[in-house]
């Protein structure tokens, strides 16, 4: 449904029309081993998320740099930071190289002592986190239409829900214009106390039944919104790309 104010055209699309009033009894969506002890709108198309690059030189560089020990703290285990670090030969190296600081009884390690882990253990352990930081892109989504989109769809896609970018931005600029805050306050919806919402303008009870664990509660929120709503048209038309006209 039409953010407050919005004219809209007599005539109507018969299938878009049914998604205003079918929902929940009414109206719908106008869319280990060894412890330590204790001691905004935009246009369709937008640039890709950034990729942060890290170079396996600049890992070696930096790893070299680094300090070869590790201080213990409350809860670590020498199974745990074998492993975090890669230590060749696995906590039982580890206590070896570390004997006289740790003491006879490898089960009990105290916060604060400072363990040799060995400069090529420190190097691959460095080597593998670049790696991880340079293959993996920024994860971050801009606080606009085309960040809310992007992150809805990321939503949608763990969730199995279908729907383009393209077929929600369409639906969103004829529904709110791109106003999160957008509501209705004139229709039948309205005069039942359930006025549609947000920027798909879903009235409360669809919002409820609809809504994606992972997205907020409100249903204002923007990823919230686009999310139920897009789960809703799944569900009732096969996909938001499937809603065309006024509803």
């Amino acid at each position: 449904m039409p953010a407050k104010g919005k004219h809209r055209r007599p005539k109507q699309n018969p299938i878009t029309r049914k998604l205003a009033l079918v929902g929940t009894g009414g109206a719908a969506l106008t869319l280990p081993l060894i412890s330590a002890t204790t001691a905004g709108a935009v246009g369709t198309s937008a640039p890709a998320a950034a990729v942060t690059t890290v170079t396996a030189a600049t890992a070696v560089n930096v790893a070299a740099a680094l300090p070869t020990t590790y201080s213990v703290v409350v809860g670590d285990t020498l199974s745990e930071i074998a492993a975090d670090h890669s230590v060749s030969g696995g906590w039982k190296q580890l206590y070896e190289a570390n004997r006289t600081v740790v003491g006879d009884n490898p089960s009990i390690i105290r916060p604060g002592i400072k363990l040799t882990l060995g400069a090529q253990e420190k190097a691959a352990t460095a080597a593998k986190s670049a790696a991880k930081t340079a293959a993996k892109p920024a994860s971050s989504y801009s606080n606009n239409l085309d960040g809310w989109i992007r992150e809805s769809l990321d939503v949608m896609a763990k969730h199995g829900i279908p729907g383009s970018y393209n077929g929600i931005h369409r639906n969103v600029m004829r529904e709110s214009s791109g106003n999160p805050k957008a509501i209705n306050l004139w229709d039948i919806n309205a005069r039942n106390g359930i006025p549609s919402k947000g920027l798909l303008q879903v009235i409360d009870p669809t919002f409820k039944a609809y809504h994606v664990p992972g997205t907020s509660l409100d249903s204002y929120d923007p990823v919230a919104n686009i999310t139920a709503a897009c789960n809703y048209a799944a569900a009732r038309y096969g996909s938001i790309d499937n809603v065309n006209g006024a509803y």
